[in-house]
């Protein structure tokens, strides 16, 4: 089926259990059920600033599944590529505000795409791809998926953005974790990454030390929460290899109610703001505007936030 948005999304998207109110999971007695995933919030994000955006994966053939596609679709985001497994469940998970979440995933419809699926989602008339770390780690067959959505991107010259998004409850170990996404990030064109996780990942202290490490995307988005988000861009169009150009730029004050959700906010509206055309403190402040929103609501996407 064809696709007429700029960008596509594709991963996991399970349906958020979430209080209605910041309170403790355990004392809650009122709940939200929105769309929860990496990908699709990009999506869902992209959509709400006016970019076409267009999520593919799947979910079961259940009520969840219909559920969280509606809900989605609801938000100006592209479904027709949504896969309906009627042998596996919808993933589900649990955010307890300020404690954070819990997932029931195992063995989701998600976790059984593979590669097959990339050759089936077009790409012709889109301007990009985003992919997250959190799709390798679903399961061996998500992992094969990636490499062939690289593969086909490549093919097809549709640059690929990668948000590294290392969970480690999904990961064997940090070192399998550590090599992976070091060798999926190197493949993209655009990645972002968390300073925090990059230590975690792979020891280093700073974004120039991240970027050392990082040489060849065209982009790299070193966020440092509170802080700020710092961007290194090579002159594409330059001969011979150039100093990057870095920007910083400070993050907001705002008052947080729960973070989960905000790198994936950040990455839509800098993603939304690189296909406007806008310069590099642009892209960051338009990242840090976005993430702002989400912080400020316990669900992934801002509910009633156009």
């Amino acid at each position: 089926m064809p696709t007429t948005a700029e960008v596509l999304t594709v991963g996991e998207t399970m349906v958020l259990v979430a209080p209605s109110i910041a309170e403790p999971l355990e004392s809650a007695t009122a709940f939200h059920l929105d769309p929860g995933g990496a990908e699709s919030n990009v999506a869902a994000h992209l959509a709400a600033l006016g970019t076409p955006a267009a999520w593919a994966g799947a979910v079961g053939d259940d009520a969840l599944g219909r559920r969280l596609v509606a809900q989605l679709a609801a938000r100006g985001v592209d479904t027709g590529l949504v896969r309906r497994d009627p042998g596996a469940p919808t993933g589900l998970y649990v955010k307890d505000p300020g404690h954070g979440v819990q997932y029931y995933r195992a063995g989701s419809a998600a976790s059984r795409l593979d590669a097959g699926f990339a050759a089936s989602l077009p790409l012709t008339g889109v301007r990009l791809l985003h992919l997250t770390g959190i799709t390798p780690a679903l399961s061996a067959s998500c992992d094969a998926l990636v490499d062939a959505l690289f593969d086909r991107a490549a093919v097809a010259g549709v640059p690929v953005s990668f948000d590294v998004n290392h969970r480690a409850a999904l990961w064997p170990s940090t070192d399998a974790a550590s090599r992976r996404l070091l060798a999926l990030a190197s493949r993209a064109d655009l990645v972002f990454v968390g300073l925090d996780e990059a230590e975690g990942l792979w020891g280093t202290a700073s974004p120039d030390e991240v970027r050392a490490l990082l040489p060849r995307p065209g982009t790299l988005v070193v966020k440092d929460g509170a802080v700020g988000a710092t961007a290194f861009e090579r002159d594409r169009g330059a001969d011979a290899p150039a100093a990057d150009a870095v920007v910083h730029e400070p993050a907001l004050v705002a008052r947080a109610v729960e973070l989960v959700g905000a790198g994936d906010a950040f990455a839509a509206g800098y993603l939304h703001a690189l296909l406007a055309g806008a310069p590099a403190a642009e892209r960051l402040r338009a990242g840090h505007a976005r993430a702002v929103l989400t912080i400020a609501d316990t669900a992934d996407f801002p509910r009633g936030t156009p």
